[in-house]
Order: C-alpha cells, then sequence, then structure tokens
C-alpha cells in the first residue's frame, strides 16, 4: 500500500497525479490538518511532525511513502530511516523528481515556496550540483490561505505581493515548488501572463509509478487521515475524485 502524506489539502494535487497513473494501487493519505500548513515552522517541528506521519502510515499498512509537501523534504537530510522501519527504496520525496525533470530545461527558473523550503536551501543546492541556478521567491501567507479556504481575492494578492518583488523578464518558467500552489493555479496564470507555469506533481507521480507501479497493484482503495477535521478538505477531496470511493476518518 502506497501511503502519502502532507500538511493538509496540498499533497491532493499529487494524488490526484498518482491516481491518474495507477488507478488501481491502494492508496492512504495523511494530512495534518490540525497543525498545517508547515512553511512557517521550524526544521526541528518538521522533523516531528514527519516521523509521526510517517508512523500514522506504517501503522495502517503502508509500506511505500511518498512525502508530498515541500517543506517535509527539507527534513529529510535527518536519518529517518534509522527512526522508522523504512528502506531508501520504498520513500519519495519531491524534491529529486522535479530537478531531475527540469535539470535540461534551457528556461531560466524561478522556483515558488514557502519559507522552510527556501531557507533550507534544498532546491538551490540541488540544482546548482546539476550546473543550472534558480531564483527563488517565498509566498508566504498563500499555502495556508488556502489550507483554510480563503476567498480567490486573499490568495490572489498573496501571489501578487510576492512576484510584485521579481523582475518579470528575469524568469521563463515557473516552479510551483510547494503542494498547495497548484489549488490556485488560475490565479498563477493570471499572474504570470505568458510565463510558463510547472508543476512538479507530474514528475513526482511518473517516479512513484517507474519505482512502485509493478508491485503496487490492488483494489485500488483510497482512504484518508486527518489530525483535524477541516471542510476545505473535504470540499477538495470531492472536487479532485468525485467518483471514487473513499473513507476520512479523523485521528486524535
Amino acid at each position: 500500500m502506497i501511503g502519502i502524506f502532507d500538511s493538509g489539502s496540498g499533497g491532493l494535487t499529487v494524488l490526484q497525479e498518482v491516481r491518474r497513473r495507477m488507478p488501481r494501487a491502494d492508496i492512504i493519505y495523511f494530512g495534518d490538518t490540525k497543525h498545517a500548513p508547515y512553511g512557517n515552522k521550524t526544521r526541528e517541528e518538521i522533523t516531528v511532525r514527519t516521523i509521526e506521519a510517517i508512523g500514522e502510515l506504517a501503522r495502517h499498512g503502508a509500506d511505500s511513502i511518498l512525502s508530498a509537501c515541500n517543506s517535509v523534504s527539507a527534513s529529510l537530510a535527518v536519518s529517518l530511516f534509522d527512526a522508522l522501519p523504512l528502506s531508501s527504496d520504498r520513500l519519495i520525496e519531491m524534491v529529486g523528481p522535479t530537478v531531475a525533470a527540469l535539470k535540461d530545461s534551457p528556461d531560466r527558473l524561478l522556483i515558488a515556496a514557502t519559507a522552510a523550503t527556501i531557507d533550507s536551501g534544498i532546491y538551490q543546492n540541488a540544482f546548482r550540483m546539476v550546473g543550472k541556478d534558480v531564483a527563488m521567491v517565498a509566498i508566504p501567507e498563500l499555502a495556508g490561505a488556502i489550507e483554510r479556504g480563503a476567498d480567490e481575492s486573499e490568495q490572489g494578492r498573496a501571489i501578487r505581493d510576492a512576484l510584485g518583488s521579481v523582475n518579470p523578464d528575469s524568469f521563463d518558467t515557473l516552479v510551483l515548488s510547494c503542494t498547495h500552489y497548484p489549488l490556485a493555479l488560475p490565479l498563477f496564470m493570471r499572474h504570470t501572463a505568458g510565463k510558463r507555469i510547472n508543476n512538479p506533481a507530474d514528475a513526482v507521480a511518473e517516479r512513484v509509478a517507474a519505482a512502485w507501479g509493478a508491485r503496487e497493484v490492488g483494489d485500488g482503495t483510497l482512504s484518508f487521515l486527518l489530525t483535524q477535521d477541516s471542510a476545505p478538505f473535504r470540499a477538495h477531496v470531492g472536487r479532485f475524485f468525485p467518483e471514487a470511493a473513499h473513507s476520512i476518518e479523523v485521528i486524535q
């Protein structure tokens, strides 16, 4: 069984792409809605949340883990494999597949991410290792606004304020390196007219399908674990998976 976790709703954008490629995989999703978003938390806090999320998924039968949170990717520098019964070939995160997919692109990349992701330097360092420099822009308020179901004007203002500090002639492609951000894709398109927008969920789902597709063939079950009930989360699930039978459980 594949376990996917995120601070809340953002990872649903990755789950959607995984389901599209692996409709028969059994998947359980852990959304830490009580502590969302992670982008303004310390590395230590994120690490604790990460270990708890993976442990909860393992207790529910997941043995392949997808970390659908870029802020969590920064915390994976800790030795999770020593702390948890998990081998390295059974864990996939966001950064590696994203960098691999874009390393040969001639485009100038602007990485939009949370403060935690940017402060970690994980994208800057990873792209530097493949000989590519990237620019970064933080959108501090956006993930939280999306998570609580704020209206488009508030989300759009967060995007506009962040991108207003960036010279539009300095980049060709905007990379949405927070899994919440694709939930506001129409707003990004409105504020980046003429620019390409990359959703890393595609590259990550391709990696998942290539690595686990042959062995993760089941009944196509889909279930969700939440640390706090969330009407916006339930609405996103209904929108992304309107015909899929699923269960949602709130755990303490």
